[in-house]
């Protein structure tokens, strides 16, 4: 079993995020025209890692609503990011485990979406067998909805899409003290011939992107970049938390249906490249929007290394 390694981000508090009151009020009255109902309550969700605004609206006639919104001119990327993720959710078919997309707004210089607002919690932290498994059984039925992939959607190959990744490798070697690092940078480089395939990948699937509904069922948000490539990867990567809180994902990758017949070698390919990505990433510049993001990132980068490195037989270099 792998030793559970201490997070130092507060799960649940990590964004700084606009909240009701800082919206214009003409973009206040535009929500409550939408939502047909006075604005009596908002609680601001505070996981994740960008600041624009993201609450759940109790209206005065007791209907619930998920409301995003960010300005397009000083929250430029982030707005833009919105506008992705009302096209992916509006492509998505019937069937996938993820909120609906209700309507769309762009006024005042604002972008806003409607979404389904969803009963339910983020998987406990650390991560439990039981969360984990719901969390799994959820991706496998998106990947069950979404094969063939809806033509709405027009999805890059993770290749094009992720065609730097491969070079944060350079960064890395200079930076961090990691044997066997040359090796790694060559398994990273061969993501293109090996993670290929047609199936929709989410690339964002973590516990803050993750709602675990009453029933037990879980619901995956946040739609923004999927790409086109193989049907494992979300699970995959998605494992990289739960190893760093102790769980035995090695179990997993041997006995659950999502992995069968993936060569070790794949995957891998899959985390030399994720964590070159991670580590590079967590060297970068704190944003003040996003105070938790880099310690995050080298969390999981330190997880994913000592993982990969454990799978290879290779020393840490700790």
């Amino acid at each position: 079993m792998p030793v559970r390694r201490p997070s130092p981000v507060p799960h649940g508090r990590t964004a700084r995020r606009l909240e009701w009151v800082h919206l214009p009020p003409p973009v206040r009255s535009l929500v409550e025209r939408r939502t047909g109902s006075p604005v009596v309550e908002a609680r601001s969700q505070t996981a994740g890692f960008t600041p624009g605004f993201a609450s759940v609206l109790v209206c005065a006639d007791g209907s619930r609503h998920f409301v995003k919104a960010a300005s397009a001119k000083a929250q430029r990327l982030f707005a833009q990011s919105y506008r992705e993720e009302a096209r992916k959710l509006g492509a998505l078919p019937a069937g996938v485990p993820a909120p609906r997309l209700r309507w769309t707004e762009e006024a005042h210089d604002w972008v806003v979406l409607g979404i389904e607002h969803v009963e339910g919690r983020a998987p406990h932290r650390p991560w439990t067998d039981t969360d984990l498994a719901a969390s799994l059984q959820m991706l496998a039925a998106a990947n069950a909805a979404l094969t063939p992939p809806p033509a709405g959607l027009l999805l890059d190959p993770l290749a094009a899409d992720l065609a730097d990744w491969p070079g944060h490798w350079d960064y890395a070697r200079r930076t961090f003290v990691l044997p066997r690092g040359e090796e790694t940078a060559a398994l990273a480089r061969r993501s293109a011939e090996v993670l290929t395939g047609d199936a929709v990948v989410h690339t964002d699937v973590r516990d803050d992107n993750i709602l675990v509904r009453p029933d037990g069922t879980a619901v995956l948000c946040d739609w923004n970049w999927p790409v086109l490539g193989p049907p494992w990867l979300d699970s995959l990567w998605l494992l990289v938390g739960p190893r760093g809180d102790g769980l035995d994902v090695e179990a997993v990758l041997a006995d659950h249906p999502t992995f069968a017949g993936v060569p070790a070698d794949a995957v891998d390919v899959a985390l030399a490249l994720l964590t070159g990505y991670l580590l590079k990433s967590a060297d970068d510049p704190v944003p003040p929007t996003s105070p938790w993001i880099r310690e995050h990132q080298r969390w999981c980068g330190d997880v994913a290394w000592d993982w990969l490195c454990e799978r290879r037989g290779w020393e840490t270099g700790e």
